[in-house]
């Protein structure tokens, strides 16, 4: 009995030169940015032209990189005392190198409560809700949908992500980013209308919810035609501005200087100090 010929790998269709559809390198010639010539197609664009091509495969328009660039700087806080920024300073407390030190920073940004995953369920949650009311025959069809949208999103994660906020209720960067997206005309498209939709039907219904930061920008990004992951990486330098002011700050004081603390400004309000008896 001869035997089974050998099942072919997974990986053998890759084996070999690599094969790319994204670009290439020619030293001395020229560089391939997805199909189009760097120098010379793609001389007009600025860096975040670019960066958005190699992430869509597809040129957005003016407006809509100024707002993308808006939403960026709406929420680039360069207060040490934030999660991601703390991280960045106390790199160049140790001395760290600030490629280091940011990159550590912008790795923590990918934080569950306050940074890209809230993001990212933003707008998986509004696509949901998207699809079902688009099923919807009327508008009171449609707001039953969102109801139950809003009802079983609580019920798995007793949160909504995109409304409400820990700390204080009002969002500060909403009224400035829904004025640059007016600005720009990009303030109402079905994603946007939705959003505002939602929030009303919260508050109607008392759960007191107010849209934040995460669920403007995923409303924003959805209408420009990003899906989740191209959302997710576009925002990828969102806290970067903010960030380079702390490590700078930190680098001009002594080493070790951000937030040191001596043992005694720990308050301990634990189990009182015990009298051990000896044999």
């Amino acid at each position: 009995m001869s035997p089974s010929p050998a099942r072919p790998h997974p990986l053998d269709s890759h084996r070999g030169p690599l094969r790319t559809r994204v670009g290439a390198a020619f030293p001395g010639t020229r560089a391939v940015f997805r199909g189009q010539d760097l120098h010379r197609d793609l001389a007009d664009a600025n860096w975040l032209d670019l960066y958005v091509y190699g992430l869509l495969g597809r040129r957005l328009d003016r407006a809509q990189l100024e707002l993308l660039s808006s939403m960026w700087a709406t929420t680039s806080y360069p207060d040490t005392r934030l999660w991601n920024n703390r991280v960045a300073a106390l790199a160049a407390s140790t001395r760290s190198s600030g490629t280091l030190g940011l990159s550590a920073a912008l790795a923590v940004s990918e934080a569950s409560i306050y940074g890209r995953q809230i993001d990212l369920r933003a707008m998986d949650f509004l696509q949901r809700a998207m699809r079902a009311s688009q099923q919807a025959a009327n508008a009171r069809e449609r707001d039953e949908k969102l109801l139950e949208c809003i009802r079983a999103e609580l019920a798995r994660r007793r949160k909504i992500a995109g409304f409400g906020r820990p700390i204080n209720g009002h969002d500060e960067r909403i009224t400035p980013l829904r004025a640059r997206a007016e600005t720009l005309g990009l303030h109402d498209g079905p994603f946007c209308q939705l959003v505002q939709h939602i929030e009303r039907l919260l508050l109607a219904h008392r759960y007191r919810l107010r849209m934040n930061y995460a669920a403007l920008t995923a409303s924003l990004c959805a209408d420009m035609g990003l899906n989740v992951r191209q959302y997710y990486l576009c925002s990828f330098p969102a806290f970067l501005a903010g960030m380079l002011p702390c490590y700078l700050e930190a680098l001009d004081k002594p080493a070790h200087a951000v937030m040191p603390q001596r043992v005694d400004d720990v308050q301990y309000t634990g189990v009182a100090p015990r009298t051990w008896l000896s044999d």
